[in-house]
């Protein structure tokens, strides 16, 4: 696969630079919005994309599970993702087993071999049926675009316990079993779309690879969660999805927590 950056190729006029955003969210096309953003804006890039599972939900139509229409989706989103992030920046994209050797190809052409970081396992709780192994854990892909990133290291409790009982912290590696789906925790009762990431996991991303100022940017915005945690860890954000209705949720949650 070869693919060309669209460093120099942007003809598009920029229309969102970083000093004009705070919490911006758009009705938009994810690509055409990108097109409108600076090269080297964004610090942080968190995206829950399209699983490509071909189901009808009931606000889109994800992708089939056909190598030819994820690459046709993806290639050129993530080469504009590549553009706008700073030379410092990270990059998650979070997805399941059905995708991700696809996609892990794409960013490996893209943001370079080198330059990937973890394969991050969620790994969560729950029952299941399945004529084999029940899958429990989806995929976060961490890349960063050069070989000088931020990162801030995240600590966890550990399962060791102290001499008084208590128990230890230990730096948080690449499987994290200790975050539940929001419809296993405090979360439950804010549950909007059935995919819905808790706030817990989002946090744990952007405290490792951003610092408070800096500006996150998720173009798979669905219910709003990104924008809400950046506005909890004083983070900027600018963000998009194509669904009004994920739009008019996102700005109402951003409007109940300044209340």
């Amino acid at each position: 696969m070869t693919i060309e950056s669209t460093e120099q190729q942007n003809s598009t006029n920029p229309a969102i630079t970083y000093s004009e955003c705070y919490q911006q969210c758009f009705c938009s096309d994810n690509l055409e919005l990108m097109k409108t953003i600076e090269s080297n804006t964004i610090d942080l890039i968190y995206c829950d994309i399209l699983y490509g599972t071909g189901r009808r939900f009931k606000d889109y139509q994800d992708l089939k599970p056909i190598r030819s229409e994820i690459e046709s989706h993806y290639i050129p989103r993530i080469k504009e993702m590549h553009r706008i992030l700073k030379p410092t920046g990270s990059i998650y994209l979070q997805m399941d087993t059905k995708i991700n050797h696809w996609i892990r190809c794409i960013m490996d052409d893209v943001f370079g071999y080198s330059n990937m970081r973890n394969e991050i396992i969620w790994h969560y709780k729950g029952t299941g049926v399945s004529k084999t192994f029940v899958s429990k854990h989806d995929v976060i892909l961490l890349y960063s675009k050069t070989d000088i990133f931020e990162h801030n290291t995240i600590y966890v409790p550990s399962a060791k316990k102290t001499g008084w009982g208590g128990k230890n912290e230990k730096r948080c590696d690449d499987v994290w079993s200790d975050i539940n789906t929001i419809f296993q925790s405090k979360e439950r009762g804010t549950q909007i779309y059935d995919t819905q990431k808790p706030k817990v996991l989002i946090e744990r991303i952007i405290k490792a690879s951003s610092n408070e100022g800096d500006l996150v940017a998720d173009f798979y915005l669905g219910s709003g969660t990104t924008a809400e945690v950046c506005k909890d860890l004083n983070r900027n954000f600018v963000g998009c999805d194509i669904n009004p209705k994920a739009i008019e949720i996102t700005l109402q949650r951003l409007n109940d927590a300044r209340s």
